[in-house]
């Protein structure tokens, strides 16, 4: 009995120090265990509770709240996209079906056979257009064209014009007709004043013989052709030397075509050019570039090319679509990179593609491209893209909206690679070192003050307070004596000048603002080099402004009252410098 109860208690002293040994270092490892379960779902939570900006997707929170830059209230930001470099961005694949994204991959290629394709319009032929006009004021008693697009002949009768001066002229005529053996001169005289107002040798004769007066007078077509605008009415009253009608012949007309800048060197007048027609698709009409366009539209990066075409059947009217073939416009290239043309985007300054760096996952980044001649469905690739490589062919627009939401360079947000220039601030052009008289400097102050009125009535959005100040501020600018100063100081002014003459001049207060951005930027130029200033100018700047490039502004208070939105952003923007 003895010896059990020794097992016994030799059993129960080797469970103490079993609990002793192991027990504390398992509680301590499950302790451990739920610290890092918890410590790595906070971490889970941090991620997913960051906030962003839609306007501003560089802001980024911890918490939601107001943008600090434009107020608007922030938006959970996308979480999901570890591993990614600074201008990739990932698509869900509900997303991508949804937007039917579709890929290709780049490869070598040809222009066809060197055919340029253009788009254009069919015009009239201007230097067939004619106006008819009245040679005399008067009353249209009754006007014989009806309607616009009217045939008209020459010598056909347009309207009868009651006119009361022909009527003192053919009485002189007749007195003067009594006296054409005595006086001939008067007599002459008289005759060829009834000619300047276009009365024919027969209707003045006619008058002559009958002596009688006639309060009625005819206007006859001068040309042929069809009436393309009716400018009166039957009743109207017309001055003399006043257009009644234009008329337009259509025997020939003008096919335009807009041709893009890097179409340009392909183009030259006498060559040959194929149009088709929407109307008649299976007919084409051979012509010859006329004339090209000496300037460049800067809204559209285009220029005019015109083709006369021989209209005599009446087939081509003005208005319709046309498209141009010019062959022989690009030399065939073994090695020419072509991209359908729904894969670029086209800004009117930089053109750009989304790649798919890595084809098994849902993963795209914007590259800029440059392009070189183009067909009717694809563009010739210069430079930014290899053989290879995988782009967007569908779905583009969505995509690029898609990283413009995620904050990463897209269409219009030129970011990383792409860092959209700064205007202002630590700009060489602004920090250009200039040599202003003192004299100068003295008279120049009362200009930055009548500046910062200017800005104010930019802030409250009131165009015609804009036209006032901008007046003020530019005869306070002439006063300021200009001839010590260099040329490029007195760049910088006549730029000033030419800001506030057209402010003047515009009435919308979006135009107004377009020319204060230039204002702007001359005139933080010159007050970086001022020496002495009564007191501290900021200068501040807003990045959406100058679509998204940034635009800056002067003023005496570091609180941000943006000129270019008003009440719409008031706050939107930030102080960048002060000038002491």
């Amino acid at each position: 009995m003895k010896k059990y109860i020794i097992y016994f208690v030799i059993l129960a002293v080797g469970l103490l120090l079993g609990y002793l040994f192991f027990g504390s270092n398992s509680e301590e490892a499950k302790i451990g265990q739920d610290a890092a379960v918890e410590s790595h779902d906070h971490n889970g939570e941090e991620a997913v509770q960051m906030w962003t900006c839609s306007m501003h997707p560089q802001i980024m929170q911890p918490e939601p709240g107001d943008c600090p830059i434009c107020g608007m209230e922030l938006i959970p930001a996308e979480t999901g996209a570890d591993g990614l470099v600074s201008d990739q961005f990932k698509l869900s694949e509900n997303a991508l079906a949804l937007a039917n994204v579709q890929t290709s991959v780049v490869g070598a290629g040809q222009i066809s056979e060197g055919v340029m394709t253009l788009s254009g319009k069919i015009s009239e032929n201007q230097e067939n257009n004619a106006v008819q006009s009245s040679y005399f004021s008067g009353r249209i008693e009754k006007l014989n064209i009806n309607f616009t697009g009217e045939e008209v002949r020459r010598g056909e009768l347009l309207a009868t014009i009651y006119a009361p001066e022909l009527v003192a002229a053919q009485q002189e005529l007749i007195t003067a007709a009594s006296l054409k053996e005595s006086q001939p001169k008067l007599y002459q005289a008289v005759r060829n004043k009834l000619k300047l107002w276009k009365l024919s040798e027969s209707q003045i004769d006619a008058i002559e013989a009958s002596g009688k007066v006639r309060e009625y007078f005819p206007v006859y077509a001068t040309v042929s052709g069809t009436v393309s605008e009716k400018l009166v009415n039957e009743g109207d009253y017309v001055k003399q030397g006043q257009p009644l009608l234009k008329i337009a012949n259509l025997n020939t007309v003008w096919a335009v075509f807009d041709a893009y800048e890097g179409q340009i060197a392909h183009l030259r007048v006498g060559q040959k050019i194929q149009v088709t027609t929407n109307a008649y698709p299976h007919r084409e009409f051979d012509s010859k570039i006329s004339f090209i366009e000496p300037t460049l539209a800067t809204a559209t990066r285009t220029v005019n090319v015109r083709a006369e075409l021989d209209n005599r059947e009446g087939l081509l009217k003005p208005g319709m679509f046309v498209q141009g073939r010019i062959e022989g416009t690009a030399p065939k290239k073994e090695t020419t990179l072509t991209v359908p043309k729904s894969a670029v985007l086209w800004t009117g300054v930089r053109s750009v593609v989304y790649v798919k760096p890595n084809p098994k996952e849902p993963i795209f980044e914007m590259r800029e491209v440059s392009l070189g001649a183009s067909t009717e469905y694809s563009y010739e690739i210069i430079s930014g893209l290899r053989p290879g490589e995988e782009i967007v062919t569908n779905g583009t627009f969505t995509v690029d909206a898609a990283a413009q939401l995620q904050g990463k360079a897209s269409m219009m947000n030129q970011e990383g690679p792409l860092e959209k220039e700064k205007i202002l601030g630590t700009t060489d052009a602004v920090q250009m070192q200039m040599h202003l008289p003192e004299s100068f400097q003295k008279e120049f102050l009362p200009v930055i003050d009548s500046y910062i009125v200017l800005k104010d009535a930019f802030v409250t959005s009131q165009p015609e307070a804009v036209k006032e100040r901008a007046k003020e501020m530019l005869q306070r600018l002439k006063k300021v004596k200009t001839g010590d100063l260099q040329k490029m100081e007195k760049g910088h002014l006549f730029k000033i000048k030419d800001m506030l003459t057209a402010m003047g001049e515009v009435a919308t207060i979006e135009n107004q603002r377009d020319h204060f951005i230039v204002l702007s930027e001359n005139m933080v130029a010159i007050a970086h080099n001022i020496e002495q200033l009564p007191q501290a100018l900021y200068v501040a700047e807003c990045p959406m402004a100058n679509s998204n490039r940034g635009a800056v502004w002067l003023s005496h208070s570091s609180e941000i009252h943006n000129p270019y939105y008003g009440e719409e952003m008031l706050s939107c923007g930030s102080v960048i410098d002060t000038l002491k």
